[in-house]
């Protein structure tokens, strides 16, 4: 049994003026239940729950996304420290096992330059 939508409005407690009524509004596109094609015109308060359902699904594909993502990066990084720890190892073949951890962070760091020093001039008047 298919159920009708009713025309009454509750914000003016008649029945729904239509065309007339700002929050009176089209929608088109695809019914994500159905995959049939939409395109009426509804009050816009009508169009929430279908609209909500809408959001929350976009909302799953997002966050599908952003993990796969993530999952790529974390592989990529992943692979990257081998091969940087690799060329470490190639380069540096007389390190003992239990220095090859030190390594990685002795080359990581960034040699300091002295700062060269300077001499204070006056200005004259």
């Amino acid at each position: 049994m298919q159920l009708k939508n009713g025309t009454f409005c509750p914000l003016l407690k008649k029945d729904c003026v239509g065309l007339q009524c700002a929050w009176f509004a089209r929608v088109q596109g695809t019914d994500t239940n159905t995959g049939n094609q939409v395109d009426e015109y509804q009050c816009a308060i009508a169009w929430m729950p279908m609209l909500l359902i809408e959001n929350s699904g976009q909302q799953r594909q997002t966050g599908a996304a952003v993990e796969s993502f993530r999952n790529e990066m974390v592989k990529s990084n992943e692979t990257s420290q081998k091969v940087l720890l690799a060329s470490l190892m190639a380069a540096q073949p007389n390190l003992q096992q239990q220095d090859r951890s030190m390594a990685i962070d002795v080359q990581a760091k960034p040699k300091s330059k002295p700062q060269p020093k300077l001499k204070a001039t006056g200005v004259k008047k």
